[in-house]
């Protein structure tokens, strides 16, 4: 019997640009969800390919569901940015390049089962089917799990069906004026990451000014949205131009992977990269000015465009911002309001 028979699809999947290239399949035939469970050595569950067979994987307009248990994430619920589709032609799809053996392998997430859908933090917790009760052939349970809390597992729902009937759209959480308030006190007081700390400090002649610049770009952004978060939006891409001037101050990327993500098995600041300058900090040595997570795309969505009208330029060993365009970036610290 079909789960969603009567389940209410309106407003359920974002069926975005961004979505459809990075998620979203065509309905897997019963060869491909056999080579599947085959190559990740779990039975996916039935109410899982019922839903794959309406609607492969995708972004979620209903993306929060109810905790009983606080996590890192909320107090009362966890969010979810997409489910993976059955499948590997997409980069978030179950055996896609960055499906559920990408996330264990490289992430350390725990043999447990499979990662089946990824969360607001870029990577640092998911959603998984935990087989550990049930068996490889069994009915498992969908868990949350925290890579910043040393990998703790919370019970999300008891199935995959009951998982998929209790996504509610993120308003039913709505707690902005308190957000607001928390993330005001996080861009005014919040200390800096160590990495943006040491940047500000060698470009103190050229820049004498800019936490202060960093502070008041971060309130406007907070301001204007209700909360601390970069997206596609100018202010964004401003904040983004930032933290590579800064980044380029010690050192230089030799592509936008090698500027964005934590070298492989780094646990300090000594290299610098944006994850660790803006959007996470590190449990041992935390920090309080971030954004908690950031969404890839619209980080290389910047990248690509400052390429493409030449704002950022190559050089000898990478990439860096042309003259005139750190030049554009430095006059406007000086003579914006701080």
């Amino acid at each position: 019997m079909d789960p969603f028979a009567t389940f209410d699809f309106d407003d359920f999947w974002d069926d975005c640009d961004y979505a459809q290239q990075n998620y979203q399949e065509p309905p897997p035939g019963d060869a491909v969800i056999a080579e599947l469970q085959a190559e990740l050595g779990y039975r996916i569950p039935d109410a899982y390919v019922a839903l794959a067979r309406r609607h492969n994987g995708g972004l979620l307009r209903r993306s929060c569901h109810p905790m009983d248990e606080a996590t890192s994430w909320a107090e009362d619920h966890v969010q979810v940015c997409g489910l993976y589709a059955l499948g590997r032609q997409k980069p978030y799809s179950l055996g896609g390049e960055f499906g559920s053996r990408f996330m264990q392998e490289q992430w350390g997430y725990p043999d447990i089962g499979i990662v089946f859908a990824d969360c607001p933090s870029a990577g640092h917790d998911v959603l998984m089917l935990d087989y550990r009760h049930c068996g490889p052939q069994g009915e498992p349970q969908v868990v949350h799990v925290d890579q910043e809390a040393d990998y703790a597992i919370t019970v999300v729902a008891p199935d995959f069906a009951a998982f998929i009937h209790g996504l509610v759209d993120e308003e039913a959480f709505d707690d902005a004026a308190e957000t607001l308030e928390i993330d005001l006190v996080t861009v005014d007081r919040g200390t800096l990451s160590p990495i943006v700390r040491r940047a500000l400090d060698a470009s103190a002649t050229v820049l004498p000014h800019g936490e202060r610049h960093l502070r008041a770009l971060a309130r406007k952004i907070t301001e204007e949205k209700g909360f601390f978060a970069l997206h596609a939006d100018a202010d964004s891409h401003r904040m983004y131009d930032w933290m590579f001037w800064l980044y380029s101050q010690l050192a230089t990327a030799t592509s936008f992977t090698h500027f964005v993500k934590l070298p492989a098995e780094q646990n300090d600041y000594a290299t610098p990269c944006y994850e660790l300058m803006l959007p996470f900090d590190l449990v041992a040595a935390p920090f309080g000015f971030k954004t908690g997570g950031f969404a890839p795309g619209f980080v290389e969505d910047w990248w690509n465009a400052r390429v493409a009208e030449g704002a950022i330029v190559p050089v000898a060993g990478g990439y860096r911002f042309s003259a005139e365009a750190e030049q554009r970036l430095l006059h406007t610290a000086a003579t914006e309001p701080t």
